[in-house]
């Protein structure tokens, strides 16, 4: 594979000027790059996500020992509704999608997204819902019905104050910034790969954003649709969900879980392509049974969209439904497995480097394995009858999103740290955080599960000394001491690297796909002349040249056929052949002027305030407008 040809200053010069952002505060209101905006949801969930931990050791503060006063029941459920709301809906979707926009263009040999004004208008109607939620803690009416907000608790009636309000309106601007985020990362998978990059020979990473994205098309409107209709319930008084009324608060479980369910693999199906990366780089072999993969992730995906009854076999469900969810939860365990043995025969048959990333792949593979065997058994309705809403419940659920998510999550921010920032972070370290992490998280999280055996109900904001359950309680809170060290070493060790490690090249791990044959980091327009890609590990396969056609439309490129167009090559879905050379749009203020537009109006359906809310609509009418108008491509 012919990498980038370096081309000349001149040429450098023109493509850095026409994909630059503009200089100073205005370029960054302004900037639609995708790794720009790509960084940003990264950052931005992560800090949420400290957010998110600063409540979770609230709440094991609280659960400590017996009768603890750390938090009032009220405080409590206001505590545990929103640790799981931000988790849920603010740090780990967000968070995968924006290691997406920043990478997926790079590693299929492209220069950006597709809709760069629609990518920011996503990344501020995120950062809005996000804020709408946050706002709640200075305002005192904090949402405290659970991450699922069930009705009829949720409802007007035993919910009166704005706590669910600020849920309602901050989680429906999330999902639509999720939906926004997963139309642009589909339509660059598909139509703009390099040339020769057929689907045979994307990276399991590209595959698995290309999965998420899919999944989130037709997950994510549904808990839109819930959380509209619980908001039209609350204002106006439309019974969908009010049994007194004639609604049925089964159509939220309904909805919720269509969504839910998928939601978990929405995370984990991305979460496992970061695994694939890493095992196939640091193994220095190429992955074993890709083929089988690319298959296992594309049946995870679909079979996801069949286990949503999996949260509601306690509702009184008829016994053949149940029966069929059961068979369907239990089914999904297979292509999970055909991952899991992928990557070991990947470990056992290469020459693995025990980096960091490594270790906390190493460690993803162990936690995922045990919270898989816990979800079969919760897959059995009379066992999940004995255990729901009990503590096994919450070790499952974490074994599975914190360890199945989180630690890949932290093997990616590592392994990719040295084409953000150009430097390598610390080994030793960033071994420290992986071990103090792997043992606090187990400390932490498996003595649950012997809690949910002895009967303790999960949201109890505190309980009675005798019945057991102060041994693992203290280990629990304990764990999650040393857990939450582990991840400020780790922070620390990201810290001191971007200044102080060493400098990290193109391509620190001697990788394979395209990602790391760009500068680090990257250059604004990603590479002077666009690859192709002659094998599914181009940077280990032999030279493959341009032919005539390619190079003739990539040296187009490399100087625009107009002065200041962004243009990028479009091609065809299955085999990636040239198509034509499209033209992207450039910096606008319209995308972040349109969002907060819609933050206002939120606000003012919020407070009741609806000339506010209706002259915000006005302004997002106006955005749009301005944001598409004609202009020239400087």
């Amino acid at each position: 594979m012919t990498a980038t040809a370096t081309g000349t200053a001149v040429e450098h010069a023109v493509l850095d000027r026409t994909w630059s952002s503009r200089p100073g505060i205005v370029g960054w209101l302004t900037a639609v790059n995708h790794k720009q905006i790509g960084l940003r949801f990264v950052v931005t969930a992560f800090g949420f996500m400290l957010v998110g931990g600063v409540l979770a050791g609230l709440i094991r503060l609280q659960l400590i020992v017996p009768r603890a006063e750390v938090l009032g029941p009220e405080a409590y459920n206001q505590v545990f509704t929103m640790h799981g709301t931000i988790m849920m809906f603010l740090f780990a979707v967000p968070m995968l999608e924006g290691l997406g926009m920043y990478f997926v263009p790079l590693m299929i040999g492209a220069r950006d997204l597709p809709f760069p004004r629609l990518n920011a208008f996503g990344y501020w109607l995120y950062l809005g819902g996000g804020l709408i939620l946050m706002w709640s803690f200075v305002t005192g009416s904090v949402p405290d019905g659970g991450w699922f907000a069930y009705p009829t608790l949720t409802g007007p009636e035993f919910s009166p104050d704005r706590g669910l309000d600020f849920w309602l309106l901050g989680v429906t601007m999330l999902e639509v910034s999720g939906i926004v985020g997963a139309l642009e990362l589909v339509v660059v998978i598909l139509r703009h790969r390099a040339p020769g990059m057929t689907l045979s020979r994307m990276p399991i990473f590209v595959w698995s954003i290309l999965l998420q994205g899919g999944m989130i098309l037709l997950a994510f409107p549904a808990i839109i649709a819930a959380s509209l209709m619980l908001e039209i319930e609350r204002k106006f008084g439309v019974p969908f969900y009010d049994p007194t009324g004639e609604g049925n608060p089964l159509l939220w479980q309904h909805l919720f879980w269509i969504f839910g369910h998928p939601e978990v693999y929405i995370m984990l199906i991305p979460a496992t392509g970061v695994v694939s990366a890493v095992v196939q780089t640091f193994a220095r072999r190429p992955l074993v049974a890709y083929p089988l993969v690319v298959a296992a992730l594309t049946a995870i995906a679909i079979l996801s969209f069949g286990l949503w009854v999996h949260h509601m076999f306690a509702v009184g469900i008829p016994m053949l439904a149940l029966a069929l969810f059961s068979v369907a939860s239990m089914l999904i365990a297979i292509p999970s497995g055909v991952q899991v043995f992928s990557w070991l025969a990947t470990i056992w048959t290469g020459r693995v480097r025990w980096s960091t990333p490594m270790l906390f792949v190493a460690g993803f593979i162990v936690i995922f394995v045990a919270g898989g065997i816990t979800g079969v058994m919760v897959a059995s309705a009379p066992f999940d009858w004995q255990v729901h809403d009990s503590f096994f419940v919450v070790a499952h659920f974490h074994y599975v999103l914190f360890g199945g998510v989180v630690f890949p999550i932290f093997a990616a921010l590592h392994y990719w740290f040295p084409k953000w920032t150009g430097r390598v972070p610390g080994e030793a370290l960033g071994k420290a955080s992986f071990w103090i992490m792997f043992v606090g998280f187990n400390v932490a999280f498996f003595p649950q599960h012997f809690l949910g055996f002895l009967g303790m109900p999960r949201r109890v904001y505190t309980y009675d000394p005798g019945l057991g359950w102060e041994g693992h309680n203290l280990a629990s809170s304990l764990g999650t001491g040393v857990l939450t060290l582990g991840i400020l070493v780790f922070m620390v060790n990201l810290a001191v690297s971007a200044s102080r490690g060493r400098i990290a090249g193109p391509n620190p791990w001697s990788a394979d796909t395209l990602e790391w044959a760009a500068a680090s980091p990257p250059p604004s327009y990603n590479f002077g002349e666009l690859p192709v890609v002659g094998a599914r590990e181009p940077l280990w396969a032999p030279g493959v040249d341009l032919d005539e056609r390619t190079r003739a439309v990539t040296t187009a490129l490399r100087a625009p056929t107009a002065p200041g167009a962004r243009e990028q090559l479009a091609t065809t879905v299955v085999d990636a052949q040239i198509v034509e050379v499209t033209r992207l749009a450039g910096p606008s203020i319209w995308p972040l002027l349109t969002a907060a537009a819609v933050t206002v109006a939120m606000v003012g359906v919020l407070v009741d305030a609806w000339t506010l809310a209706v002259l915000a609509g006005l302004g997002v009418v106006v955005g749009l407008v301005a944001w598409l108008a004609p202009r020239s491509p400087a």
